[in-house]
């Protein structure tokens, strides 16, 4: 059960005493009486309460020095003033030092019941949103980002050293290596972290469309803008706004995007009234941008304006020590959202966990997990719960060269055994060269060379 809600009355009057405490009492409420300032601020060593009724004119110490006194030990007290008419200006400066209300004697029991309930419905909102905002923090902060690689604490240095700044930050990686993890810690551990955090899902939506959720737009803009929409830069303004997947902007947008982060201002669709802004632009992007560059398909100039900090998340095959931790993180959560009691998973599957090359990386673990959290009929995960493409070997070793009777032919057999690995490596890398040179450990030229050697069609990954 929710215990009552505690009421602190300060008066010095006995008669208020016995009347509030017999209207309080009557409503659920639990009521600790001082007769003075100096015996209401001794209590405050012990405890805190929910709300206060404090009395204005009481001899000793005055109402607004105690109303002083408690928001130094208690910054976050909610107080109302009980007063006279006679002095309801001191009211009124009571309120401006930070009392929520205030009610005039003789008061109507149902005015301040309703004071009383609006005040503590105040402080249940108001420690929510601080509940929240701590949950934020907590969720984001680098404490909390699972690891503990070496490669990931360089990642952390770059986040701590960089989030401070007001300096534009590309995030690169795979896809599911957190790049939004990232982003938002970078904005919780800024001074913009109480300013709004703008994702920005590039790929999703077709140009015209992403400039109007961009730049927002005026009435009778296009077919269909029957009113004037804000856009998400000005949403963001003093916050952060995250590009997701930046590689996919189209090179209209971006020519507009790159004004914005020059000028700090831009126009609505069909409008001509100039809005500025103070956004920070984080960038995140799982496709090399210098080759995109290359092909003609993004900017130079935006490039050289997003990578002023680059920020590089390591896949999760270069991180496997962070495996085990991350196997126990999600089984709790999932077990917990499931009502499932799970300890853990056997000695053999997290071998294989271990093994596994994560093409999808933290996001391909955790979706792994909790279906087999869902599925499991035991406390303890087994082979039985992981799907088949795990449990095969994670990279499939190349056939050996069949001896013919007529001679291996090495040098045939060796370009065929290389477009074959190169080939599967590509597959994995999702077409990707920069990312299939680093899993063959070769340079991408390196690569590229191979590729056009052994005549690769890399337009089939």
């Amino acid at each position: 059960m929710t215990p009552p809600r505690t009421i602190h009355v300060i008066d010095d009057e006995p008669i208020i005493h016995d009347i509030l405490s017999q209207i309080l009492a009557a409503e659920g409420y639990e009521v600790e009486i001082s007769a003075s300032g100096e015996e209401a601020l001794k209590k405050y060593e012990s405890r805190n309460f929910d709300l206060v009724l404090l009395d204005l004119m009481m001899p000793g110490m005055s109402g607004l020095e105690v109303l002083r006194a408690l928001r130094k030990i208690q910054p976050q007290a909610v107080i109302i003033i009980i007063t006279a008419y006679a002095s309801v200006e001191s009211a009124i400066e009571a309120m401006k030092i930070g009392a929520f209300d205030y009610v005039q004697k003789p008061f109507k029991h149902e005015e301040l019941l309703l004071t009383i309930s609006r005040a503590l419905d105040h402080k249940s909102l108001r420690d929510e949103n601080v509940r929240l905002r701590s949950e934020l923090q907590r969720k984001f902060s680098f404490a909390n980002i699972i690891s503990r690689s070496k490669v990931m604490e360089q990642v952390f240095e770059l986040i701590r050293a960089a989030a401070p700044t007001r300096s534009t930050i590309l995030v690169e990686g795979e896809s599911g290596t957190g790049k939004e993890l990232a982003a938002r810690a970078i904005h919780q551990n800024s001074n913009r972290a109480g300013f709004p955090f703008v994702v920005v899902n590039s790929g999703s939506l077709p140009p015209d469309l992403l400039e109007s959720h961009l730049f927002g737009h005026v009435k009778g803009a296009f077919t269909g803008a029957v009113s004037e929409k804000q856009g998400l830069f000005e949403t963001a303004d003093k916050g952060t706004i995250f590009f997701d997947e930046i590689s996919s902007v189209s090179l209209e947008t971006q020519a507009k995007l790159l004004r914005v982060m020059q000028d700090r201002e831009f126009m609505r669709l069909g409008g001509t009234k100039t809005i500025r802004v103070d956004v920070r632009i984080i960038a995140a992007t799982n496709t090399d941008l210098e080759e995109l560059i290359e092909k003609r398909a993004f900017r130079k100039d935006l490039f050289y304006r997003l990578n002023v900090i680059k920020i590089v998340l390591p896949p999760l095959r270069d991180r496997k020590e962070d495996i085990p931790l991350l196997v126990k993180h999600f089984l709790d959560l999932y077990a917990r959202e499931n009502g499932k009691a799970i300890d853990g998973v056997s000695e053999d599957v997290l071998e294989i966990l271990e093994r596994y090359d994560w093409a999808g990386n933290v996001r391909e673990l955790e979706n792994l997990i909790e279906r087999a959290v869902v599925f499991a009929k035991t406390r303890v995960i087994t082979r039985e719960n992981l799907p088949a493409a795990v449990l095969a070997p994670a990279r499939k070793e190349a056939a050996a060269p069949e001896f013919t009777g007529e001679g291996l032919a090495l040098r045939e057999q060796t370009l065929a055994f290389q477009k074959r690995l190169i080939e599967a490596t590509l597959r994995r890398a999702k077409g990707i060269q920069k990312n299939a040179a680093r899993m063959l450990d070769v340079k991408p030229t390196t690569l590229n060379e191979m590729i056009k050697r052994l005549r690769i069609d890399v337009d089939e990954f």
